[in-house]
Formats: structure tokens, sequence, C-alpha cells
């Protein structure tokens, strides 16, 4: 069988996993990640019919996963450190505060 241009899985030395699974865990629970699943869950919950599809936070739209994952073919290197908005009425200046919050520890930490 001939093998995949695509690789599933990176080739990491047991450190080099370990150090990854931290950087990925920390990004994963920064305040702006967090805040984009919660709302991700509410816009789910209020419509069930979505069931199989990702919510897109740059469209505001639900969209199949793999359109959402690559960026609707163009990729994921061209949306750089884009922050997108994330519409919640009530709550506006405390999303506001996360988004710097954010900002300022993307700086501190290390994603490379």
């Amino acid at each position: 069988m001939k093998s995949s241009p695509i690789r599933l899985k990176q080739k990491l030395s047991p450190e080099a996993a370990k150090s990854k699974a931290a950087r990925d865990l920390k990004a994963a629970k920064s305040p702006y990640r967090r805040a984009a699943k919660a709302d991700s869950q509410k816009k789910h919950r209020a419509n069930p019919s979505m069931k199989g599809r990702d919510y897109d936070h740059k469209t505001s739209s639900f969209k199949t996963v793999k359109a959402n994952r690559g960026n609707d073919g163009k990729g994921t290197r061209i949306e750089g450190k884009t922050k997108y908005t994330i519409k919640w009425k009530k709550d506006h200046l405390k999303w506001k505060a996360l988004l710097a919050l954010e900002t300022h520890q993307l700086k501190e930490l290390d994603l490379h």
C-alpha cells in the first residue's frame, strides 16, 4: 500500500511529545479558547439540528468540519494570529477583557 502524502501523526521524541502536550493543553485552556468553546456549545444547544457541524467564529455560522478546519480550502497559514469576534451581547466587556488577557498571554507563551 502506498503511503499517504498527508502525515497523520507527528513523529516526536518522548521529551518533545511531552512538552508539545503541555503547550497544547495550555493553549486549549487559554481564556480565548475557553470563551470560544463555551460560545460554540451555546450555539449548538440553541440549534440541535446542526449536529455534526462546527461553529465558525469568523463567519458566525455553522460549517462542515472539513470546511471549518481547512479555512474554506485556503489553509490555516494565512490566518496568523487573527482573533475572531465572539458575539455575546450581555457580557461584551467581559469578552473584551478576556481577549486582552489572551493577547498578553500569547506574547509570553511560546507556541513554536
